[in-house]
This record gives structure tokens, C-alpha cells and sequence, in this order.
């Protein structure tokens, strides 16, 4: 097992426009996520809309640059990297989006989508790029004859094996999942997400898994990363999450999910009011205002991500801060 990517300290800044008179505000869209990813393993990123998912995405895929913090893709470093090293890194890390009709050229033929990144991106004869197509087409279960086709003639699932097959048409090392299965039925999810499980074992990929759904997770996940409002506030083996979450944020997110046994019994933990404002994040640690354990130090003083009990854990509650430890 090798690691082929090392994050640490991420953050990615937006500066917002308030009006012609008032001063910019800054969006924190990520403020701090450190993580690896390992050849045939998968790395789950979890968390409400506006966490912080799909920029981390965008960042890891290079579409959009770190604002500070360390990128490391296949030894090399993004932050400072020259045009031509970054053109280099991007077929080595490649995304599959969440609607895949959305990300398919509806005048194109499979064939042709499929053969493109080829003909961008290397040198490659026709013939060649036609052979590489056609093999990618047969190990993501689709048949010859849609070769010739346009993406309105496939259902949901058949043009999400379309995309899969486009991001591997380069061989990459890292497969970002953004949302791969939350706009298909649920018999067909199994399906895709027992492809991808069989390409990863296959070709040895690591895997960035981008979800809001728990139980599609605990299905595909090796570690789980829970964000909330742009920070981790959790993060640790899938099976150590799952079966004992420490943050107060893990539990309301898994008390939600639905079980296949109807005998089992879950506490369900209803968070009170809204998400707030990435634009006016609250201060000190930002779940506080909606966390049923807040106490004095939580409004005041951001928490760090700490060891406890095999996670990593940014919580007051379940690892005090010193000067509280030190009053005791």
C-alpha cells in the first residue's frame, strides 16, 4: 500500500463582494483539512450541503487551487507548481460528478466522449484511442454496439458508467467520487457501487468519496472525514466511526440514517435550528450553537482535532481544553 496524495492544512478563501461601499467578506468554504489517500483504498468525506465537500473536490482535482495549506499529488506539490507540472498532474486525479447527463456533451457519441481525453492528452493513433475506448466501454458493463449512441439514448445508471469510464480513460491513481450515486435509483446505486469496488480492486485506485448519505458509506468507505461548516470535526476508520461516533455532529448524522432492521432501536437526534452562515461563521467552535452538549468554553475557543478512542475528534466535550483540565 502507497500513499499517492497527502493533504495538510487545506484551506480554500473566497472573497465576497458586499456592495460598492461595504468591506469584502470571506467565505471559508475549507478551513483546515488534513487527509491521505492510499492505491486501493477509499476515503469518505461526509457532511450537510455547504460543508465544504465539492470544494475540497475541486481542490484535490486541481480545478481550483488552495488558498494556503500543502497539496501533495505523486511527490509533487501544488501550491507554487508551474503550468506545465500541474498539466502533467491532472491526468493522474480524475472526477466523477454527481449528474452524469449534466457532464456529458449531448451532441457527442460515447465513442467520441470517451476517445477524447486520449486525443487531448496523449499521442495516441485513432485506431489506438478507438481499441482503448472499446476495452474501458467492455469493463464497465457496457456493449459494443452504444459506441455509436448519444448519452440521451442510455438510462441514469448506463451514463454513470459512462463517466466512470471517461475518468479511467487516462489511468489515473486517484478517482474523485462527487455524489456518484445520489441521483440514480437504489437497486441501480448497489450496481454502481459494486462496479466501483471491483475497479478499484482492479486497478488499484484510491478513492475520494463524496457523500450524504451514511448508509452508501458504511458500504464503500475504508475512513470516514465528517466536515461541518468547512472544518473536520471528525474523522477515523469507517468501522471505528460507525460504531462509536464521538463528535455530537457524527451522532445526529447517523442517528438519521435508516437501518435494515425494524427491530433495532436509534435514538434520533434532531439538531435545533439552521445552518449558519459560512459568511458569519459563530465563533469559537461553529456547531456550538446547535449542539445539544455546548458548554462555557465551546462560543469561545475553537477545538482542535484530537485523538480519542481510535477517531480523530474536534470537541470540547470529549477532549476538554487544557486550561479546563488544568482547573479540575
Amino acid at each position: 500500500m502507497s500513499t499517492v496524495l497527502t493533504a495538510t492544512d487545506l484551506t480554500r478563501f473566497y472573497s465576497i463582494s458586499r456592495g460598492a461601499f461595504a468591506k469584502p467578506g470571506i467565505l471559508k468554504a475549507v478551513d483546515g483539512a488534513s487527509f491521505t489517500l492510499q492505491r486501493g483504498k477509499t476515503l469518505a468525506v461526509v457532511g450537510e450541503s455547504g460543508c465544504g465537500k465539492s470544494t475540497l473536490a475541486r481542490m484535490v482535482t486541481m480545478i481550483e487551487l488552495p488558498t494556503s495549506g500543502s497539496l501533495n499529488i505523486a511527490g509533487e506539490e501544488i501550491a507554487g507548481a508551474s503550468a506545465s507540472t500541474l498539466r502533467a498532474l491532472r491526468p493522474k486525479v480524475q472526477i466523477v460528478f454527481q449528474n452524469p447527463y449534466g457532464s456529458l456533451n449531448p451532441r457527442q457519441k460515447i465513442g467520441h466522449a470517451l476517445e477524447e481525453p486520449l486525443l487531448v492528452n496523449t499521442k495516441l493513433s485513432q485506431a489506438e484511442r478507438t481499441e482503448k475506448a472499446r476495452a474501458m466501454m467492455t469493463s464497465v458493463g457496457l456493449r459494443p454496439e452504444h459506441y455509436d449512441r448519444y448519452p440521451h439514448m442510455f438510462s441514469g445508471g448506463q451514463r454513470q458508467r459512462i463517466a466512470i469510464a471517461r475518468a479511467l480513460m487516462l489511468d489515473p491513481e486517484v478517482l474523485v467520487l462527487d455524489e456518484p450515486v445520489s441521483a440514480l435509483d437504489v437497486s441501480i446505486q448497489a450496481q454502481v457501487l459494486n462496479l466501483l469496488a471491483d475497479l478499484q480492486e482492479r486497478h488499484n485506485l484510491a478513492y475520494l468519496f463524496i457523500s450524504h448519505d451514511l448508509s452508501v458509506v458504511r458500504h464503500i468507505a475504508d475512513e470516514v472525514m465528517v466536515m461541518y461548516l468547512g472544518r473536520v470535526v471528525e474523522q477515523g476508520p469507517r468501522d471505528t466511526v460507525f460504531a462509536n461516533p464521538q463528535h455530537p455532529y457524527t451522532k445526529a448524522l447517523l442517528s438519521a440514517t435508516p437501518t435494515p432492521n425494524p427491530a433495532a432501536k436509534r435514538e434520533r437526534i434532531v439538531l435545533k435550528g439552521e445552518l449558519p452562515s459560512p459568511l458569519n461563521p459563530p465563533s469559537g467552535c461553529t456547531f456550538h450553537p446547535r449542539c445539544p452538549w455546548m458548554f462555557e468554553p465551546c462560543p469561545r475557543i475553537n477545538p482542535a482535532l484530537l485523538a480519542h478512542e481510535g477517531s480523530l475528534v474536534a470537541c470540547h466535550a470529549v477532549n476538554p481544553p487544557e486550561e479546563d483540565v488544568k482547573a479540575a
